[in-house]
């Protein structure tokens, strides 16, 4: 018989699946924007279009509250199809953007999630360069090769990779090495509150040697105050993302501006 907690944790997750499931059928989905700043300065480099969700209520539900759910299934792949598409279509729409998009490696090998990337990419001759897509540490590995060949036949039309939430896992510094990443963004659990933190200044400073050996950009993820933030500046981050400089809005600055 299943025990109580088993039983629990398994209704749960069987609901976020039939809401993810309802949301991706009637179109309550929508990509959430948060700007990436260029540190030491209030110009932007890029925003990442993060995916939310609404449930029956119309409250909006993001990423981390059903993304867990979900990875490992079918309904993982259609959601980045639609993370994918609506971030190629911001793109068309405003030529002067760029974006990040996350995905799963397992999408690599998902014929619609091709189809979607490579009709992006033909629609707008400028996307490609104008892309980023994020990767897990913890998905990279999954299937190491696949995504290795899948970054070089994309960088060659100007896609640009990210390796998210670096440090976070444990096998970052052995297969680093044979990744292709632009960008390595350093995992929220280094940089929040890195300022009054002397052990994680020395973990930082160390992965951003490794950035710098590697020739990638290093982005410092969740970055909430203006200490830490010129902490990472005066430290050789090169771009800063966190609520200090913006929320995630599914409502950004383009949506108003004129023409």
């Amino acid at each position: 018989m299943e025990d109580p907690l088993t039983w629990a944790v398994t209704s749960r997750e069987s609901d976020t699946i039939s809401m993810v499931a309802q949301a991706l059928e009637d179109g309550d989905i929508a990509l959430a924007y948060q700007p990436v700043l260029r540190a030491g300065s209030d110009q932007v480099a890029f925003h990442e279009g993060l995916i939310r969700v609404f449930d029956p209520t119309g409250r909006m539900i993001p990423a981390r509250d059903f993304i867990p759910a979900i990875e490992g299934t079918e309904l993982g792949r259609l959601i980045d199809c639609a993370a994918l598409d609506m971030g190629l279509r911001t793109l068309s729409e405003q030529p002067q953007l760029r974006i990040a998009v996350n995905m799963s490696a397992r999408s690599v090998g998902y014929p619609r999630w091709t189809r979607t990337l490579e009709r992006g990419l033909a629609r707008d001759p400028t996307a490609g360069e104008r892309l980023i897509l994020e990767i897990t540490e913890h998905s990279a590995m999954v299937i190491p090769e696949l995504v290795t060949c899948f970054m070089r036949d994309m960088q060659a039309q100007g896609v640009s990779f990210a390796l998210d939430d670096f440090g976070a896992g444990h096998t970052s510094f052995r297969y680093l090495k044979d990744f292709f990443f632009d960008i390595l963004k350093i995992d929220a659990m280094f940089t929040r509150g890195i300022a009054g933190n002397p052990d994680n200044q020395v973990l930082t400073q160390a992965l951003l040697v490794i950035a710098r050996q590697l020739d990638m950009f290093t982005v410092a993820e969740a970055v909430e105050t203006s200490q830490d933030a010129a902490w990472l500046a005066d430290n050789g981050v090169e771009y800063l993302q966190g609520f200090f400089f913006g929320a995630p809005t599914i409502h950004p600055p383009w949506q108003s501006a004129p023409g």
